[in-house]
This record gives structure tokens, sequence and C-alpha cells, in this order.
């Protein structure tokens, strides 16, 4: 009694679909590797903007120290600030107590605001 085995049927395209799966998982891994750089350049330039906000704040309060008997002179509101895109800068005088306000936007962002205090001695 012989036992003859059926004659292995060829797999035709079996290659190709492999190949294909392959490019595909590959595609995607590329496509999230380029939405987090968008994601990383996006989060590098608010952290750009809030530093140079704090910078313009400081500078502000270094103003009003330099001058601490003319505090009110140097109140202003909603004065345009290079640097920051659609920039806005207040500052508010209280008696011996100083706030300035940084405000910026970017195009289709929400507003952003930086807010500095600050205690001016007055009484020199």
């Amino acid at each position: 009694m012989s036992i003859t085995k059926p004659a292995p049927q060829q797999q035709k395209g079996a290659t190709l679909i492999e190949a294909l799966v392959a490019v595909l998982i590959f595609s995607i891994g590329i496509l999230a590797v380029v939405g987090m750089q968008a994601l990383s350049v996006r989060v590098v330039t608010d952290a750009k903007y809030r530093a140079d906000a704090s910078f313009l704040a400081n500078q502000a309060l270094g103003r009003l120290w330099g001058d601490p008997t003319n505090l009110a002179v140097h109140a202003e509101a909603d004065v345009d600030v290079a640097g920051l895109p659609n920039g806005k800068r207040t500052v508010a005088i209280n008696g011996d107590r100083a706030t300035v306000t940084i405000r910026w936007q970017q195009p289709g962002d929400a507003v952003h605001e930086f807010v500095a205090e600050a205690y001016i001695n007055v009484n020199n």
C-alpha cells in the first residue's frame, strides 16, 4: 500500500501581499514621525514666545525700578509689542504695586498671557 502525497500547490502573489503590508506599516511609522515633528515645532515655538514674554515683562519692570518716583508715568494699556505675534503689553500701577501683562496670539490659536507683578519701593 502506497500513500501518495498530493502535489503542493503554488502560492501566487503571497510575496507581493507581504511587501504591500510592509510598505503600509512603514508608511504609518513615517506619518507618525512627521506628526511628532510638527507637534514638537509648535511646542518649541510656544516655549520661545513664553520666554520672550517673560523677558519683555521683566524689562518693563526694570524701567519701573529705575524710576520709582514716577510710577504713574509708566502706566500703559495695550501697547504693541515687537517680537510676539499680535503682542500687547499693559502696565498697571496700583500704589507701589506694578502689574505687567503681556498677551500674544498666534494665527488660529488661543490668546496666551504672561503676568509679572512687583512691589516697587517708592520711599527711597
